[in-house]
């Protein structure tokens, strides 16, 4: 086949822009579809990693991934960073990177229901998006008041995110919740109850904002990121699940306890086992 001067150059114009682009995302070599299980910190994912076999640190950017098994099915652990924006972009990576059958994200959360002491851990029947409001309009020296700010559903169609007028809400899956059941009385530090995660890039410490959160919302525990994964992982059709220990309560005087964490993984180690288990394997 004779091959012209402008084709050649066509190929090797072709062939550079494909060398540059990144390679699109490709299935595991694996025909099982891992579990990603995510944490923000090193206290939230450094005993996970530690009880993976045959571990495999990757990272795409400023995230890291840690890809082993438990009980021989592949696991994967992602340190996500803290916040809504970090934990989107790791679910996204992750979702596009490894195909996972589920994700788990999990770690510490304020308290924001006085039952709840330290160590007790709430799974989440659901989590809110309690970053998105809107202010109600107020003349120059008025003053703010966050009380009667409007929840916004950043999920709605285009334009209708206040006619709610609740924040967007992401049930968790009923399988992982079943294993999560199956284990809950394994859970030696504190209750496991059933709950409302919310979730924003804000530190509340206003006892009358945690309230509305409890009243208006249902919440019972605040963090940084789950809602943020879970709203990614419903997009791209993931079973999803968030597990939260209470690693501080200001609304009871429960100080932070580091070893929370700690605890939590422990915890989430047992789900997986029993979902795996579940799986057939």
């Amino acid at each position: 086949m004779t091959i012209t001067r402008r084709t050649a150059l066509a190929i090797i114009c072709f062939s550079s822009l494909a060398a540059a682009w990144p390679a699109t995302a490709q299935p595991p070599a694996s025909s099982e579809r891992p579990i990603v299980i995510q944490g923000a910190m090193d206290v939230e994912t450094a005993t996970l990693v530690s009880r993976l076999g045959d571990v495999r640190q990757e990272r795409i950017g400023e995230w890291t991934f840690w890809r082993g098994a438990i009980d021989g099915y592949p696991v994967i652990v992602s340190k996500t960073l803290k916040g809504v924006s970090n934990a989107a972009a790791a679910t996204t990576l992750a979702i596009e990177r490894f195909h996972p059958a589920a994700i788990v994200n999990q770690g510490t959360a304020g308290g924001v229901d006085p039952a709840l002491k330290l160590y007790d851990i709430v799974l989440g029947t659901s989590t809110l998006n309690v970053g998105a409001f809107r202010s109600p309009h107020r003349a120059a020296g008025a003053g703010s008041n966050p009380l009667d700010w409007i929840p916004l559903d950043l999920t709605a169609r285009d334009g209708s995110a206040a006619s709610a007028r609740m924040p967007a809400r992401f049930l968790g899956d009923e399988s992982l919740l079943a294993a999560a059941r199956r284990v809950a009385s394994r859970h030696p530090r504190g209750r496991v109850v059933e709950g409302v995660i919310g979730t924003s890039d804000v530190w509340n410490d206003e006892l009358d904002r945690l309230a509305r959160f409890r009243a208006d919302f249902g919440l019972q525990v605040e963090e940084m990121e789950a809602a943020s994964a879970a709203q990614i992982a419903a997009q791209l059709q993931v079973p999803f699940l968030g597990i939260r220990v209470v690693s501080d309560n200001i609304t009871n005087d429960g100080a932070y306890d580091p070893k929370t964490g700690e605890a939590c993984e422990d915890f989430v180690y047992l789900v997986m086992k029993a979902y795996i288990k579940a799986l057939g394997r």
